[in-house]
């Protein structure tokens, strides 16, 4: 249980997330996975890593359980950064990262899958960010790199998912598989990488970052900055205990700010 990482011989490492039930990943682990990620690509012996999940789902985010249980807001600052490292390091990983989704990948979950290289997904994968229904805001700088922006900025509003086959359809997601085939899919494409000389394919995602458009990293802070006003003005906590309480979205407010 927790964050494991194996290298098999074949230039393949997989790192493997197992947070039951639902792989809400703790604070801490957030961390951990970052460093996962990074020291598999730090050894020239890995020309690959895999990301995957063990259980009903690839990821259902920050542990708002722990979260609510914690006085202050260290809990909330350990989530965020954990989040931001675990996401850069994804998209810093010296090797490309192939991302296997299997189930559902909500929340933080669509910060590591949108910094991937390559996605693979089950046939019952569904993707999307319940953050407004939380309290928060964050990750729609990696949503964006899923879907066209209109349906990002829909998405987003309206805390509704997206299926594996209607990002295959976009050309995000590479591959879709029965739950049963996924691993295999995302060892196929991982072994086409692994066969090249990782000297190149090093560089390669190196100048390929260089010319991102985008810089992940910080338009994500960024939207952090949104959560922290959010939690200051006590938004988020109500929303977060009514998850917590009920499992779902806190019903509508008509309280205005000011």
């Amino acid at each position: 249980m927790g964050i494991t990482s194996i290298t098999d011989g074949t230039g393949i490492a997989t790192v493997t997330v197992d947070y039951p039930p639902v792989n809400a990943i703790p604070s801490r682990g957030w961390f951990e996975l970052a460093e996962a990620i990074l020291d598999a690509g730090r050894s020239l012996d890995t020309h690959v890593v895999i990301l995957r999940a063990e259980g009903r789902g690839f990821n259902a985010g920050v542990d708002i359980k722990e979260m609510q249980a914690t006085d202050g807001y260290e809990a909330l600052v350990d989530a965020n950064r954990g989040c931001a490292a675990a996401f850069a390091a994804v998209y810093d990983c010296a090797v490309p990262v192939v991302v296997a989704v299997n189930g559902f990948c909500v929340g933080g979950g669509i910060g590591l899958v949108g910094n991937a290289d390559v996605i693979v997904a089950s046939d019952d994968a569904v993707f999307g960010l319940p953050e407004v229904d939380r309290g928060a805001l964050g990750a729609a700088t990696h949503l964006a790199r899923l879907v066209p922006q209109h349906l990002m900025r829909t998405l987003y509003y309206t805390a509704q998912n997206v299926t594996a086959q209607q990002l295959q359809h976009f050309g995000s997601v590479y591959d879709v598989v029965p739950r049963d085939k996924l691993d295999d899919a995302a060892r196929d494409v991982a072994a086409k990488i692994a066969a090249k000389d990782t000297r190149v394919i090093r560089r390669a995602k190196e100048a390929i970052n260089g010319i991102d458009p985008v810089d992940v990293k910080n338009s994500y802070r960024l939207e952090q900055g949104f959560t922290f006003e959010l939690n200051l003005i006590g938004v988020s906590d109500e929303h977060r205990d009514a998850f917590v309480e009920t499992g779902k979205p806190r019903s509508n407010s008509n309280t205005r700010e000011g």
